[in-house]
């Protein structure tokens, strides 16, 4: 059996950045093979990268937002990819434009099953969001570090709002430890 924090992979990694630069969008996607632009449906045009998996989206303003990616390496070189795109249209790109990572989701498993009616009661009702016929999960507001768990009763969890990779696992020991004190983990 292998220890929860083993067991943490990193879903998707949401990142921003920006080239100080408004853009024509209706023109990059001509410009662009394989983008997407449909302003009724999205405001943003889509560009999605193979190699890293990811997927920018790009705003008039020269916002530039990479989902899907599976590590904060891979949003830092699919975004490269996409600013080579735009500098080779003769759009001015600085070097290396700031990256702030917004949100990484992981997941992991407890190994046990929970009881979430227990935990729900135990993790302090303050902090924890519980409505089985809303969604079958519960959902714990942790502090340290600052993200959200979501805990299923098969054991696995959700960890999302971190904005390093070391979030995940500050918060599966963290949750382990909490378990552990109130006597729920298996």
């Amino acid at each position: 059996m292998n220890a929860p924090t083993e067991t943490i992979e990193i879903q998707n990694v949401v990142a921003s950045t920006a080239i100080d630069q408004e853009l024509d969008l209706e023109t990059l996607v001509d410009d662009i093979p394989g983008a997407e632009f449909n302003p009724d449906n999205f405001p943003g045009l889509v560009d999605r990268t193979q190699d890293p998996k990811a997927a920018a989206l790009i705003f008039r303003s020269g916002k530039i937002v990479c989902t899907g990616a599976a590590s904060v390496a891979d949003v830092h070189e699919a975004l490269g990819i996409i600013f080579e795109k735009l500098r080779g249209l003769g759009i001015p790109v600085a070097e290396s434009p700031e990256i702030t990572v917004q949100n990484i989701v992981s997941s992991a498993d407890l190994g046990h099953d929970l009881n979430l009616n227990a935990l729900a009661i135990g993790l302090g009702l303050e902090d924890v969001e519980y409505e089985p016929e809303q969604f079958p999960g519960l959902v714990y507001r942790m502090d340290d570090p600052e993200v959200v768990l979501l805990l299923f009763g098969s054991g696995k969890i959700v960890i999302t709002g971190g904005k390093f990779a070391e979030d995940a696992t500050a918060a599966v020991e963290n949750i382990v430890e909490r378990l552990d004190d109130l006597g729920l983990l298996g």
